[in-house]
């Protein structure tokens, strides 16, 4: 079994080597401590979201402080390709089931659409708290599914931006149940990168509509912005699970998983 994760701030693990010793504060170590019950003798990672790995065993666990016997640093090299899902507001928390699973199954980014069919409607300030919601979840998911690297939330975008995004990334595909190209075949000209090589550079883009479906302007508009509209199969899948196939498929064949 997997060691449990625990977060350190930013720059905590920057000076950490084998042999030495690190303290783990805060609401991070009370979580340590106080919820899962870690005592001395127990194996732990703690990671900065950006890819460092510190492995150890506890010396000390009590009230806000977790002291670990650092036996391993490693710093996880970044995968081929950066996946974004661009997933539109849904209603029902669908968007938010969406973003979970996206980051258990590895996504590098996620980023909000305010679609024009989109029931649920991020405006002043409940945006702002839409955000929040998203880091919390996204960071939930990083913790449960023991990764080193947190995904990104993105600014929330409107068709206008998600149009900017489309133009600056390497391949743009947009998840629609018409499209007669398959997504594996569309991202077929990527590869995956061979045994020894650098990771693949660029961003691949994943965009889901919401439950009611995008509308043929903003499709329109995205596939002169240089998207391709694609299918990942023969049935129709819900807002909250295409995105996550999306990125379990491309996972595979551009040599995330291997």
């Amino acid at each position: 079994m997997t060691n449990p994760v625990f977060f350190a701030d930013p720059g905590e693990l920057d000076d950490v080597a084998a042999g030495s010793a690190f303290r783990l504060a805060g609401a991070e170590a009370r979580h340590a401590v106080s919820v899962r019950r870690l005592a001395a003798g127990e194996a732990a990672d703690i990671v900065d979201g950006a890819g460092r790995r510190v492995t150890g065993t506890v010396r000390s666990a009590a009230g806000t402080e977790l002291v670990l016997d650092v036996e391993a640093v490693l710093d996880e090299a970044a995968p081929p390709y950066r996946l974004v899902l661009v997933q539109a507001l849904a209603k029902g928390d669908r968007d938010e089931l969406a973003v979970e699973a996206a980051t258990e199954l590895g996504v590098d980014e996620v980023v909000p659409w305010q679609a024009e069919r989109s029931i649920v409607r991020w405006r002043a300030e409940k945006q702002a708290k839409g955000v929040a919601k998203w880091e919390s979840t996204v960071r939930s998911a990083a913790k449960q599914s023991r990764r080193a690297r947190i995904p990104a939330v993105g600014a929330p975008v409107d068709l206008k931006g998600l149009c900017a995004l489309i133009g600056r990334s390497a391949l743009a595909l947009i998840l629609h149940e018409e499209a007669e190209q398959p997504l594996v075949s569309a991202a077929a000209a990527l590869g995956a990168d061979a045994p020894g090589q650098e990771a693949a550079e660029g961003t691949v883009v994943m965009i889901v509509g919401p439950e009611g479906g995008m509308s043929p302007r903003e499709v329109e508009a995205m596939l002169e912005a240089g998207a391709q509209a694609v299918r990942l199969g023969p049935h129709v899948l819900r807002s909250s699970t295409a995105g996550p196939a999306a990125v379990a498929l491309l996972s595979v064949q551009l040599g995330r998983w291997t």
